[in-house]
């Protein structure tokens, strides 16, 4: 048996109420953005990058728009030294990009950091330590005395090290842990690294406010992040960063609610990538935004890609269900769910309109670099007649009457039923062919001529049914009503034409058509055919047979 019991809240809500951020609609402006992929991500992997996959993934990250980029913990380990010496060795850190290298506030390490550093063009030497009630009784056994003098001392000699240096620095300050710390004492050690620092409007220093683990839900670190936003010394000065992680599922939630309760700044990484659950999703936090109307600032037009490079580079998987990335995600199955699609895209033909509002589709898969055909509308078993309908007419110009696009739904659906799988779109156009077009058995028709009398129609057709040759004459309102009545007469048959469409398929001066013919049969159902020729009249006798042959 589960004990719930055992379980308490390790989260402490701010000493004074703090609700202002529920005022507020939506997120406006993106925040600035910072990718921790090649820190937080690369040390969450089984087997880490390789310098030259994190120098192709830094180049990625700059592509996509980051202007800043966690690029190492470099005292931990060789490879994330030399990873950073080859960026800046190297040059490739473009001028409007600022790198940031993390360092625990201890002295050896906050040295070997800015030996690393030296000579970067602009860097962001990120400070942290732990402030948490269970880590300052469990892993440190420190007063929080003590733990805010380690912040303090950390930052006096990131001062004193950035006057000796070379390059050109801000300073970031975590306290760790922050959503199991006390938001009044998180303040005091904030406020207490703010004092040592004095951030300036030239030279704003970064305080970040980690989910280091999820305790709460989101509402509740949205009123951490208002009341710290509150209350920190200089916050004209200060950009308040997040940095959320996902244990409980809510990191996006997370740092959309602390974006709008005064957060400047989110620290997350390309699909969740990172320890445990993984840290925030950036792309699912712009692309979040990007659907509501307001620019990220980051460029994932060709999300293809985009996914492709990180597998690459990560041996990370992305699910199919991941937000906007996924490969299933605008894939729709059910019958009803593509009726839908197919309609919202025939209205956007139809009239134009300015903004996006297709059912289902949050955005439109193209501005993203996927497609409609192979993205979007997909059959098998719980497909219906919008979604088979719709591949028909937008990848092979065919355009079915609506109940005949139902019968083809049906066939569509039997065939994937049965082989237990995805119909893929050319498979749905021979299936059509086989069930639909011009087929000539048990009845063909070998012969047509027609006459035009005083009274209508007159037609001559010859025809072969179960071995037999039959020539019969008939009268029409029209060519396809005489040969219908023609070939009533010659075979007994009992049908109503009721059905009757055609359209160009090729647009040219020896283009073919295709004509369809629904016909009803005694018992009430219908049966369908379709014909494709150059000339029309051929291809509806065509249609006519084949529908009679579907009875």
């Amino acid at each position: 048996m589960m004990n719930a019991a055992k379980y308490r809240r390790q989260y402490f809500l701010p000493p004074e109420r703090c609700m202002e951020w529920t005022k507020k609609e939506y997120i406006d402006h993106p925040p600035i953005w910072c990718s921790v992929d090649l820190r937080d991500g690369n040390q969450a992997l089984v087997i880490p990058m390789s310098l030259e996959q994190k120098v192709e993934f830094f180049k990625l990250l700059v592509k996509i728009g980051f202007k800043e980029i966690e690029v190492g913990f470099p005292a931990a380990s060789e490879t994330e030294y030399n990873f950073l010496r080859t960026l800046i060795d190297q040059n490739l850190i473009p001028e409007d990009v600022t790198i940031q290298v993390l360092t625990q506030a201890r002295e050896h390490i906050i040295k070997k950091t800015f030996d690393a550093v030296k000579g970067a063009p602009r860097a962001i030497i990120h400070l942290y330590n732990s402030t948490s009630l269970a880590q300052r009784e469990q892993v440190f056994h420190k007063s929080p005395e003590e733990i805010k003098q380690l912040a303090v001392d950390g930052a006096i000699l990131l001062k004193k090290l950035a006057d000796e240096t070379e390059g050109n620095f801000l300073f970031e300050y975590s306290p760790e842990s922050f959503t199991g710390t006390e938001p009044e004492y998180a303040l005091e050690v904030c406020n207490a690294v703010l004092e040592v620092w004095k951030p300036t409007p030239e030279k704003k220093a970064i305080i970040n406010l980690p989910v280091t683990v999820q305790h709460s839900m989101p509402h509740i670190y949205a009123s951490q992040i208002e009341y710290m936003c509150k209350y920190l010394k200089d916050r004209e000065n200060v950009i308040v960063s997040l940095h959320p992680h996902n244990d409980r599922g809510c990191g996006v939630a997370d740092a959309e609610l602390g974006v709008l309760a005064g957060a400047d700044r989110v620290e997350g990484t390309l699909f969740g990538n990172g320890e445990r659950t993984g840290n925030v999703d950036i792309v699912t936090l712009a692309m979040n935004m990007y659907s509501q109307g307001v620019d990220p600032g980051l460029d994932f037009s060709d999300m293809p890609e985009i996914c492709e490079k990180y597998e690459e580079f990560t041996g990370m998987k992305i699910d199919e269900r991941s937000p906007y990335s996924g490969a299933l995600v605008f894939a729709a199955f059910s019958g009803s769910h593509q009726d839908a699609i197919a309609k919202g895209m025939h209205y956007r033909e139809e009239h134009d309109p300015d903004h996006w509002t297709v059912p289902y589709l949050p955005i439109d898969p193209t501005d993203i670099g996927r497609n409609y055909d192979a993205d979007v509308i997909r059959i098998n078993s719980q497909s219906g007649k919008g979604g088979v309908g719709y591949i028909l007419e937008t990848k092979y110009g065919l355009n079915l009457p609506p109940k005949m696009r139902e019968a083809m739904g049906y066939v569509a659906k039997a065939v994937s039923d049965h082989v237990h799988k995805e119909l893929m779109p050319e498979e749905i156009f021979e299936l059509f062919k086989k069930n639909f077009e011009n087929v000539v058995k048990p009845l063909s028709i070998n012969e047509v001529h027609f006459q035009q009398t005083e009274e209508g129609i007159t037609t001559q057709v010859t025809s072969s049914f179960k071995g037999r040759k039959i020539t019969t004459e008939a009268k029409g309102n029209g060519r396809l009503n005489a040969v219908s009545n023609a070939l009533k007469k010659a075979y007994g048959l009992k049908y109503d034409l009721i059905t009757y469409q055609e359209h160009a398929l090729e647009q040219s001066s020896s283009s073919r058509a295709i004509a369809y013919v629904g016909i009803r049969k005694p018992d009430g159902g219908l049966a369908w055919g379709a014909g494709v020729d150059q000339d029309i009249i051929r291809a509806s006798i065509d249609a006519l047979v084949t529908a009679i042959n579907n009875r």
